[in-house]
């Protein structure tokens, strides 16, 4: 298999995530696969396999180190390291996305005011947060916890 087919199943497999968050946030399917962690735990696995390649199998740009900006930007040199940084943004923006769509329904937000913060998320992660948490701060008049 080559790096732009794992690149190609990576995305795919995360789509059908996103669109039960985003159209079927309440049902039991959503929770069973998406607010449980299969999700994440899956994409982390995936994550693991290529770092490890990268670490013990030669998978990665010569140079590749983690205490150097050049050492982490040549991470990206090599397809198997791109596929580690898309794995770890496509796990992590799952998490927050699906986290959004809980502390909604706990608040009582209506999911088509919050759809679309949750869609940013999935596209443009920090700024998807970004916008939820000022959301949440305009209608609460609070600083934002993540603790609730």
């Amino acid at each position: 298999m080559n790096w732009d087919t794992l690149y190609l199943l990576l995305n795919a497999a995360i789509v059908p995530a996103w669109a039960l968050l985003l159209f079927m946030p309440r049902a039991a399917l959503t929770r069973k696969l998406v607010h449980s962690g299969i999700y994440p735990i899956g994409i982390g696995l995936f994550y693991l396999l290529c770092f490890l390649a990268a670490a013990f199998l030669g998978q990665a740009a010569e140079g590749f180190n983690f205490f150097t900006l050049d050492g982490v930007a040549t991470l990206f040199d090599h397809p198997n390291g791109v596929l580690i940084g898309w794995s770890h943004y496509l796990a992590f923006d799952l998490f927050v996305g699906a986290w959004i769509g809980r502390d909604a329904a706990r608040r009582n937000y209506r999911h088509l005011i919050v759809a679309p913060m949750m869609l940013f998320t999935y596209l443009y992660g920090p700024f998807g947060l970004l916008a939820y948490m000022v959301f949440r701060f305009w209608k609460e008049r609070q600083v934002p916890s993540l603790e609730e």
